[in-house]
């Protein structure tokens, strides 16, 4: 399991936590999603590495922009 801490713009509440959640729960491999809007930061879990690229579209499509990787 690996966990990455992501930075995401545009989230205010927890609906915009619910739609980011449900987008990323579809990227093959996730086991689990953490949002903080407050701190706009989002943490995935994984079972295998995860493309960068992969969690960006996620996160687009949900309506947000992924601004940078933490961790």
């Amino acid at each position: 399991m690996t966990s990455r801490t992501y930075a995401v713009t545009g989230m205010a509440c927890g609906h915009c936590a619910e739609s980011v959640t449900e987008e990323l729960e579809r990227v093959a491999g996730v086991t689990a999603v953490t949002v903080d809007v407050d701190s706009g930061t989002v943490v995935v879990t994984s079972d295998r590495y995860l493309e960068t690229a992969d969690v960006r579209a996620a996160v687009e499509e949900a309506g947000y922009e992924l601004t940078t990787r933490e961790t």
